[in-house]
């Protein structure tokens, strides 16, 4: 069942059945006057015609045992007024407690001190909270609400707009691509898709759109995304390639050296490199776990050529993203190629289940560990590979070995910043990058072929308006989902 997350099927009988009640006799309730407003101009996504509201979005009501969908207008920014719909029963509070239980639940076994770090980001504003709860999105994600007719191919799962960055690949150029793929899984390509469009709205502050830039971004995106399918051949962006905001992004990464690297995450004393535990990229570690994780080098290094290359100067807690925050995650100095302005630094991170898992019906293949599926599907889908990409497998868990990369390496979309015209272009390439990694994956262990992704993009009109409608709506429940958190986290619930 998708919809209510952490509610009974008994609880969820009787909202659906209030809501819908409501919706069936008195519609205005449901609906958030806007006629006194100026409304944005929407080109093809068009709003209901009866009324100034988001176009309808499913909810579920019961049969027996089986559940049906129930169109419920949803009117914008929140869908929180659904939830707290006044028909005789307020479930605010209970609401606002389930909201907060499964994000525990889901978080429990991490490490307190960084996960306390994701905490505090998450209740920055609606984006970063959809960025720190991938479970909880698709958990809430009605999928009837998707086109049915998309391919089923291999998706990043995790798609948002701070999950394209640069990366050195393992031929030593530059390149700017997908870079996490943790989540990565089988499952209907539009997945990927609505996600993407989700965090479009929900970043709104962010850019500093309003509604119409918003949609006229995710359009973009979608027009790019279904070009580059259609021609059916994946390229790639680096430097020589790339344009705007990523080309500027790419070209100063080619001027900077690897003491430039080195100096943001070290510091020099007597002549040798040891890791900058400021509380900002790294914490300090134990002597048990540092022996742990120079014991996981070693035996990654034992396969290697250069084994000395890999000899452990330095470890760290890694402090990184939002997600994974609290997930075992190591930034390791090592000898490199001798100097201390030679050394390099190497990010080792656990791996768990997709948080997708519990909802895709495709069949997965078997794979060794988590981390040999990360590892494989990153292989498969990027242009090229990560230096240093690996998978490291011990009796309790897997870990994936890459390159470190920056998380300052990723274009700034601060509409601050930036003009809308340069995020547009920068959407329009993370569109074809999407295209391209599906089309390079195409025909794999259960994705569908090159030939089914090509067909699919020609029937584009379909469900291109499909798409920004669910998206608005999963945003929707997003903006709900992040105020009953604040309310928790704002109350105590969250200290650790």
């Amino acid at each position: 069942m998708v919809g209510l997350v952490g509610i009974t099927k008994k609880d969820q009988k009787i909202i659906t059945v209030i809501l819908y009640y409501c919706y069936s006799l008195k519609p205005n309730r449901m609906r958030r006057r806007t006629d006194a407003m100026p409304q944005p101009r929407d080109r093809g996504h068009r709003p209901d015609s009866r009324s100034n509201v988001v176009a309808p979005y499913p909810l579920h009501k019961f049969e027996g045992d089986k559940h049906v969908r129930v169109r419920v207008e949803l009117g914008s920014p929140s869908s929180a007024q659904l939830l707290t719909c006044k028909s005789g029963r307020d479930n605010r509070k209970k609401q606002m407690q389930d909201v907060a239980e499964v994000i525990r639940r889901f978080n429990e076994s991490r490490d307190p001190e960084r996960l306390t770090l994701k905490y505090q980001k998450m209740r920055a504003n609606p984006y970063v909270f959809l960025r720190g709860t991938c479970h909880l999105f698709y958990d809430q994600l009605a999928v009837g609400a998707l086109p049915s007719n998309a391919p089923t191919g291999w998706i990043c799962g995790d798609l948002h707009l701070e999950n394209f960055g640069s990366y050195k690949g393992n031929n030593r150029l530059t390149y700017f691509d997908i870079n996490d793929f943790d989540e990565a899984i089988l499952a209907p390509v539009t997945w990927d898709l609505v996600r993407f469009l989700t965090s479009v709205f929900a970043a709104k502050e962010t850019l500093d759109v309003g509604r119409g830039k918003a949609i006229t971004l995710c359009e973009t995106f979608l027009a790019s995304y279904v070009a580059a399918l259609g021609s059916s051949k994946p390229y790639w962006v680096e430097r020589d390639t790339a344009h705007g905001l990523i080309h500027t992004l790419l070209d100063d990464l080619g001027s900077r050296n690897r003491s430039d690297h080195l100096d943001k995450f070290t510091d020099v004393v007597k002549k040798r490199r040891v890791i900058r535990c400021d509380g900002e990229r790294a914490l300090p570690v134990d002597a048990k776990t540092h022996k742990a994780v120079e014991k996981l080098v070693r035996s990654y290094a034992a396969k290697q050529d250069d084994k000395g290359f890999f000899e452990v100067l330095d470890v760290a807690r890694r402090i990184a993203g939002v997600g994974s925050l609290g997930v075992e995650r190591y930034v390791v100095l090592v000898e490199g190629k001798g100097s201390s302005d030679r050394n390099y630094l190497l990010d080792i991170k656990a791996s768990t289940a997709s948080a997708l898992s519990p909802h895709v019906q495709a069949q997965q293949p078997q794979w060794d560990s988590e981390a040999k599926r990360v590892v494989a599907l990153q292989t498969r889908m990027q242009a090229v590979p990560m230096a240093f990409l690996a998978a490291i497998d011990e009796s309790r868990r897997s870990y994936v070995l890459r390159g470190l990369q920056p998380s300052e390496d990723r274009v700034v979309l601060d509409g601050n910043k930036v003009k809308f015209a340069d995020v547009r272009e920068v959407v329009a390439q993370m569109g074809q990058i999407v295209a391209w990694s599906q089309l390079r994956s195409s025909g794999q262990q259960g994705a569908a072929s090159a030939d089914a992704l090509v067909a699919f993009s020609a029937n584009s009109k379909g469900w291109r308006n499909a798409l920004i409608t669910a998206a608005e709506g999963c945003a929707a429940q997003n903006l709900a989902a992040w105020n009953a958190y604040a309310a928790e986290y704002d109350a105590g619930g969250f200290a650790i």
